[in-house]
């Protein structure tokens, strides 16, 4: 293990991009060029794909009727994945608890070429089976909520799209119900981690109406992505703003309850549009260099949001006098960049080594709740002997209040005569290492450390929350 330590410090700075590289078909998470050593066997994250499945463990019971690769060479693949979490904080948060909570995914892909002769043109369907109580929501009352499976309770479809492929597979046009978390801010190399923050930020996750098009809802939309080669790719999708119809920022759990089947469709609230543009470099078979992507993005939403501190009249929301009805504010809009790189690979490995990500987002609206985000993490792929498939990972996280919501808070303080706390930030650190039983079933021991959870709100005893310690355990399967 020593060894591995030294080699990539010493390697570690070996980073720059080559020159011109060929376009590479190998996928990582976000259906980008697999540029993460360190992307592990198994993820909840949306982005991470389907990797292995443990079905070839399984024996005669694995495929009983053997229909999997009949139906597989007609174009029908279909897949599903199991998750489940015992997490519980017994320091800080709201109160000390416990909870267990699972989510079972079914996957199903239509190849229109193999099933109609319609060349380029997929379907892809996506349901989750919900079960469980949430730990932030019921325990911690944390913003970056602690696990990303962490939902209301629901049988709901999740994605429903056509995708049409051209220019020789460099353009590619989506239409139907989609989740921006599954290709947009995506970091390979942050998919190793629970906490949903590491996923899709918590920046977009309560700053847009109904947490966005995000897990667990999704939208109608358009997606076109462009990819030219030598390692650029540029994407843009156009959604519908508001998934469940709450018509106010934050994943909230009426959000969900107003889309409890994922099958709302809506059409006719105003548009999110999330745009980014991304250079992979190294992805080349050959290339001498450790391959790395640095992407650029944002997002601008089209509709009104309430103010965080005046009503309608002018009048601070706090004065007793106040209406209650938040004066209307004109869009939300943010920027983010993503620098996702291997800092070392081990020799004559693909998929081994460590790997490193920062994202960073700023989201100046007075709509916005957060306005500026940043994570960052290291995750090893295969650092002890004799577990090569095994992940170790160590991350954080900081979201900061925004301005116009602290004065919010300021001015509840002043009209109430009462001294209380202000939210100022949240922040987490979380530490996970996934071990693979067997490919495609792996257990996944997880600690997180809750900075001011709230961005420190007070709790049942008017002082700030206490900081909280979670501790638990993930399983995954994968069929």
């Amino acid at each position: 293990m020593s060894c591995k330590l030294m080699s990539w410090l010493a390697l570690g700075l070996s980073t720059l991009p080559a020159a011109a590289q060929t376009r590479t078909v190998y996928e990582g998470a976000g259906a980008d060029p697999r540029i993460s050593v360190s992307q592990p066997e198994t993820t909840s994250q949306a982005s991470g794909g389907y990797v292995r499945s443990v079905e070839p463990s399984l024996g005669p019971l694995g495929d009983p009727l053997g229909i999997r690769p009949v139906l597989k060479e007609r174009g029908i693949a279909y897949s599903l994945t199991y998750i489940a979490d015992v997490l519980g904080n017994p320091v800080g948060g709201l109160r000390q608890g416990a909870i267990v909570e699972d989510r079972l995914n079914l996957r199903l892909n239509l190849d229109l070429d193999r099933l109609a002769g319609w060349q380029g043109a997929t379907v892809h369907a996506n349901a989750y089976f919900i079960h469980g109580t949430g730990l932030s929501r019921y325990y911690v009352g944390n913003l970056l909520t602690t696990s990303v499976i962490e939902a209301l309770p629901s049988t709901r479809l999740y994605v429903l799209w056509f995708d049409q492929s051209l220019m020789d597979g460099q353009l590619g046009i989506r239409i139907g119900q989609q989740a921006a978390d599954t290709e947009f801010f995506v970091s390979q190399t942050a998919t190793l981690f629970v906490n949903s923050t590491f996923g899709w930020p918590v920046i977009t996750g309560l700053d847009l109406p109904s947490g966005g098009p995000a897990y667990p809802l999704a939208a109608p939309a358009i997606r076109a992505k462009y990819v030219p080669g030598n390692g650029f790719s540029l994407q843009v999708g156009l959604y519908d703003g508001d998934p469940a119809g709450a018509n106010r920022p934050g994943d909230d759990p009426e959000a969900q309850r107003l889309n409890r089947t994922g099958t709302n469709f809506r059409l006719r609230d105003p548009a999110l549009i999330i745009a980014e543009a991304t250079y992979a470099y190294n992805i080349a078979p050959g290339s001498r260099g450790l391959p790395g992507d640095i992407t650029l993005g944002g997002w601008q939403h089209f509709g009104r949001f309430d103010s965080l501190r005046f009503d309608i009249t002018g009048v601070p929301l706090a004065d007793p006098n106040a209406t209650g009805i938040g004066r209307p504010v004109r869009g939300n809009a943010g920027l983010y960049a993503i620098y996702d790189q291997t800092l070392y690979r081990e020799s004559g490995k693909d998929d081994e080594g460590l790997g490193f990500f920062v994202r960073a987002a700023w989201s100046p609206t007075r709509s916005s709740l957060i306005d500026a985000y940043l994570d960052t993490g290291l995750a090893y792929k295969g650092l002890f002997d004799g577990r090569d498939d095994d992940t170790i990972g160590l991350s954080v996280a900081y979201a900061r209040i925004s301005d116009e919501a602290q004065r919010a808070d300021r001015d509840t303080i002043l009209y109430s005569g009462m001294p209380m706390p202000r939210r100022r930030a949240e922040a987490v650190i979380e530490a996970t290492y996934q071990a693979v039983v067997v490919p495609g079933f792996t257990v996944q021991p997880d600690a997180q450390y809750v900075i001011r959870p709230g961005a420190g709100i007070a709790g049942p005893d008017g002082r700030r929350l206490r900081n909280a310690a979670v501790l638990g355990v993930r399983a995954t399967v994968q069929y």
